[in-house]
């Protein structure tokens, strides 16, 4: 009995998550008259001119190049950052190696909001507005603390008595990370780029703020349709849906890696 409630619950939930997705993507295939019916319409005739109004008025492969680029960048050298640093308070901790962990995890309760005046600034001044450049310098300090929390975790669960001893025949820092290390926290440190790359690709404060169009992601491209005449609600989903679709897809992909990355080390 309890096994079917859990089965039950967990299928109510799956649903309560996927029924957005559907009903998004139902509303993107109406015209605009359908998809603000009321009651709702759920038996309608499909149409494709939402996106091909979407394809004829913008540049989407320019934004999703934009959303790649932006995303793979700021994950690479997050977790180049993060590795090192993950790594020498594992194996090598301080006496304040607690209070660095829970001082980096706590910039992230800080609004970003508050910071938003210094940040547009400097990037005003060092003339990176509108760059993938700046996208990429904010997104690898805000997703660093995450990064270095969740390596620190796995790197921990390795037994020091490998590092020692390859330290001991004369491996260097350098050597034992990549050559001992690297190879036994594989799925820890694949599953924290997975988690970057989607954290990457949904931040949209940023990129609206930071970005016009040259550098704009797909977070902003989904921006653009709201217009002053109101939200064309079924253009708007057709273009919310070719913005998540590639993540969405990539993230179905990769989710084996991910669960066993997040729970790398969780069962001896």
């Amino acid at each position: 009995m309890k096994a079917r409630l859990a089965t039950l619950l967990a299928w109510v939930i799956a649903l309560l998550n996927v029924f957005p997705l559907v009903w998004m993507a139902l509303a993107s295939f109406k015209t605009e008259v359908d998809a603000i019916h009321t009651p709702p319409l759920l038996f309608f005739h499909p149409t494709l001119e939402n996106y091909q109004a979407i394809f004829a008025l913008q540049d989407y492969t320019g934004y999703a190049l934009n959303s790649v680029a932006i995303s793979l960048g700021a994950t690479l050298i997050t977790v180049l950052i993060a590795i090192p640093a993950a790594f020498a308070m594992a194996f090598y901790p301080g006496p304040r190696t607690r209070d660095i962990l829970l001082w980096m995890l706590s910039t992230k309760m800080l609004p970003a909001v508050g910071v938003l005046v210094p940040i547009y600034l400097l990037c005003r001044d060092a003339g990176l507005l509108d760059t993938r450049t700046a996208l990429i310098i904010v997104y690898v300090l805000s997703n660093l603390p995450i990064a270095v929390w969740m390596l620190f975790t796995f790197f921990r669960e390795t037994p020091r008595d490998i590092i020692e001893a390859s330290r001991i025949d004369g491996a260097s820092v350098g050597e034992t990370i990549l050559l001992v290390l690297l190879p036994l926290v594989l799925p820890g440190i694949a599953s924290t780029a997975l988690l970057l790359i989607i954290l990457c690709w949904n931040e949209a404060f940023w990129s609206l703020n930071l970005t016009a169009h040259n550098a704009a992601p797909l977070t902003a491209f989904i921006a653009s349709f709201s217009a002053p005449q109101g939200l064309f609600w079924a253009r708007l989903s057709a273009a919310s849906l070719l913005a998540i679709a590639p993540i969405l897809v990539f993230g179905w992909l990769s989710q084996r890696q991910l669960v066993r990355g997040l729970t790398f080390g969780a069962v001896k």
